[in-house]
């Protein structure tokens, strides 16, 4: 299949995981009606981002987030990437992102590797790590479709990754995402429109919908970037979702004609992946 469609769900996040589970579960079973074939959600999709609740909405994998969403990949027939879950392992706790096949069965797994730690003045003051652990694995994972890479948030700002993850063969990279009002309105759509134009792979954020009676104010704008490296859909602030065709003979043809791909100088430079 050279063309999919792709949902993107701005969920609202409140202080009720099971309101945010029941939330997610109904809009993937609604986009799955009206024809998406793989639904995103966002950064902690089930847990208000902030470090306070991360092990108090945490769960250990085949936890009820987990299998709520595994659930609704089933029942709808449709491939699900659950934005983030705050995942517990022993004493730590990650920022994981799970991706699920029609089945409901896990294809991929990906810890957040890059750590939110930021203080700018007269803006946002956010440390991650005073909670969260870093992941350390780069995911690719294969669909009927193409090869589809994930990386959470703070990860898509390091384009290394997501060479990385282009070099193992994806032409998507699907980022649940939660920038904020501070970073989102200038960094947000030059960063997704960066790596989409310097891979030739089409760049799906999601994050969650605005809301400013938490403590975190997500910037929203949920967006799919082309491989020319343009805007083809964009949300606002506001809860809703869309569903974007995605054109893999696009990707194919911007790859064709300018071929920067191929242009790679390896005998000047190299970027490994650690094994």
């Amino acid at each position: 299949m050279n063309k999919f469609n792709a949902a993107l769900l701005q969920t609202k996040v409140c202080d009720s995981k099971d309101k945010n589970i029941d939330n997610a579960v109904k809009l993937i079973e609604k986009v799955s009606a009206e024809g998406a074939d793989i639904a995103v959600l966002p950064e902690m999709f089930c847990c208000p981002y902030d470090n306070s609740y991360f092990k108090v909405f945490g769960e250990e994998e085949g936890g009820a987030a987990y299998m709520a969403v595994s659930n609704a990949a089933k029942e709808s027939g449709i491939y699900v990437v659950a934005g983030t879950i705050p995942e517990l392992k022993g004493d730590r706790v990650y920022n994981t992102s799970y991706v699920f096949d029609r089945n409901g069965k896990q294809k991929a797994k990906h810890r957040k590797i890059h750590l939110f730690d930021i203080d700018i003045k007269g803006g946002q003051y956010f440390k991650e790590s005073d909670t969260l652990t870093p992941g350390e694995n780069v995911t690719v994972f294969d669909t009927e479709f193409c090869k589809i890479g994930l990386a959470v948030c703070y990860d898509i700002r390091f384009p290394e990754l997501s060479r990385l993850i282009v070099n193992e063969g994806a032409e998507i990279i699907i980022v649940p995402g939660a920038f904020n009002m501070t970073t989102g309105p200038v960094h947000w759509e030059l960063t997704f429109r960066a790596r989409a134009l310097d891979n030739q792979v089409y760049t799906i954020g999601v994050a969650p919908a605005r809301d400013l009676e938490s403590s975190y104010h997500s910037y929203g704008n949920s967006l799919v970037a082309s491989p020319w490296g343009n805007v083809v859909n964009r949300m606002d602030e506001k809860e809703g979702y869309i569903i974007q065709e995605i054109d893999l003979d696009y990707v194919k043809k911007v790859r064709n004609e300018l071929p920067l791909l191929k242009h790679i100088r390896n005998d000047v430079y190299s970027l490994k992946k650690i094994l």
